[in-house]
């Protein structure tokens, strides 16, 4: 469906590919701009937040609440995601990419005027509605402003830009950690969003939207199929408020409850569906794509969440530090990734198995690592599971897609992203339960400390097990598979 929204360029003629000159002309450039900077403020906030996060808890509390920092923000992402493309096709790009940034700005704001954790709560769940609606339409807006022969070229600049996001994010974070108050890096952000709504609502040009008739044929936005998707991962956070013995079993089986309806609600959509047929059976290609996405995202979202909290209390580790042992995951995956981009596809299958297999390994050593040290074998760690998934994903996107029957191509690629944001989502609901079940807190000393960063990543290692054989059965799929049957 992207191809389907580029614009094609009369002076372009045939040619295949265009130059960064040709992107950098005036004609061009302002649209990347806007584009990259729509990128960044989603790109850079996981990273700037979790370096954050140890001075957060210090001033305003809520240690029990630190997973839901992740999870609500993920569940914004991926709500405002699935609006977007209805939204673009019914108003065009400039006036729904506008309103998301002006929410991602009201988030900010919220978090940093925060004076305890439920309206930092309220704020991540507004900066990842704002930040997932304006990451889906800056991806539209690629497509839509770029001639074809230039659209591989804005999409590098955008790749590259969450690379940049690696090394900035820890930065603007510990800078403002070390040097002042981290309210005054969720200001920061607050005023480049404020800044980017002016642009774009200042700027003239914008790609219509379809006709109403037109847009109604893509169909509704899936409401009871996201207040299923939303309430599920909710119920499994609120589960870890506090831990009893029938409280939490009770939310969570309510949790995954809901997630079950909506898969079953989403497979009977037909042509509207947000996922693939069969999305749970690993006997089918994309089933067995999609739930080694889910678990492998679930099992690594840990180190994101509590990372830099649980490096100072058993390291004493400045939150500079921290921030960049956890964008060195980051960092590793992009340097991967190009390593291994020109490999042959007989390789695809040994690549993912490698990559997945690196991944486990890292999720099993942190349950040592991080409890005990050293911090070199933390990043080391860190690395590997950066170049796990840079070693597996694009192979991942390659052998789906040749997998996938006609038809549902464009539904496999567009599930990935959506699927690996509710395991980070669900992940984080998880581990934030196991953590304050084991004694998180703000008062724990050393030894809670370290037996609450071994327990949340033991913890995840059935899900990475349950994704390593989903790996399996996806690499040996044949090279075509029949239609796909439901799950």
């Amino acid at each position: 469906m992207i191809q389907d929204l580029v614009v094609d360029n009369p002076s372009s003629g045939n040619r295949p590919t265009g130059s960064w000159r040709e992107l950098l002309t005036p004609r061009y450039a302002p649209s990347l701009l806007l584009v990259c900077l729509g990128v960044w403020l989603h790109a850079a906030d996981s990273l700037l937040v979790s370096t954050m996060m140890p001075s957060i808890v210090a001033d305003i509390g809520g240690t029990r609440l630190i997973s839901w920092t992740s999870a609500l923000y993920e569940v914004g992402s991926i709500v405002a995601g699935a609006m977007s493309g209805l939204l673009s096709m019914r108003h065009g790009v400039r006036l729904p990419m506008a309103a998301h940034a002006a929410v991602y700005a009201l988030g900010c704001a919220l978090s940093a005027a925060a004076p305890e954790m439920w309206v930092m709560l309220a704020g991540r769940l507004l900066q990842g509605w704002g930040g997932g609606g304006l990451v889906a339409l800056s991806f539209v807006s690629a497509s839509r402003y770029f001639p074809a022969h230039l659209t591989a070229r804005a999409m590098a600049a955008i790749s590259t830009l969450w690379g940049v996001s690696a090394f900035l994010g820890p930065l603007i974070g510990g800078m403002f950690v070390e040097y002042g108050s981290w309210r005054g890096g969720f200001a920061l952000f607050m005023l480049q969003a404020v800044a980017l709504t002016a642009w774009i609502l200042m700027r003239s040009a914008d790609m219509p939207g379809k006709s109403a008739a037109a847009a109604r044929e893509q169909g509704r936005i899936p409401v009871r199929r996201l207040a299923c998707l939303a309430g599920g991962v909710v119920l499994i956070a609120f589960a870890g408020i506090e831990v009893t013995a029938l409280r939490t079993p009770l939310l969570v089986l309510a949790g995954l409850g809901c997630l079950w309806v909506f898969v079953r609600i989403d497979g009977r959509a037909g042509a509207g569906r947000l996922l693939p047929a069969g999305p749970l059976n690993l006997r089918q290609p994309a089933g067995a794509a999609l739930v080694m996405i889910f678990c492998f995202a679930a099992a690594t979202i840990t180190m994101n969440i509590f990372g830099p909290l649980l490096m100072a209390r058993i390291h004493g580790t400045s939150a500079l530090l921290a921030g960049y042992i956890i964008a060195a995951s980051s960092v590793s995956w992009t340097v991967m990734a190009v390593l291994v981009s020109g490999a042959a596809e007989r390789h695809d299958g040994r690549l993912i198995l490698t990559g997945m297999a690196l991944i486990t390994v890292s999720v099993a050593g942190s349950a040592a690592a991080l409890p005990a040290g050293p911090l070199w074998l933390i990043t080391l760690l860190a690395v590997l599971k950066g170049g796990g998934f840079g070693m597996a994903w694009t192979f991942i996107l390659r052998r789906a897609r040749a997998l996938a029957p006609e038809g549902e191509l464009e539904r496999v690629a567009g599930a990935f992203p959506t699927v690996q944001r509710m395991g980070y989502a669900v992940g984080a609901a998880w581990v934030g339960i196991v953590a304050n079940a084991f004694g998180l807190d703000a008062t724990m000393d050393l030894a809670t400390a370290q037996r609450v960063a071994a327990a949340i990543f033991i913890a995840c290692l059935p899900l990475a097990g349950v994704g390593l054989v989903a790996a399996a059965h996806f690499v040996r799929m044949p090279a075509r598979a029949p239609s796909l049957r439901a799950a």
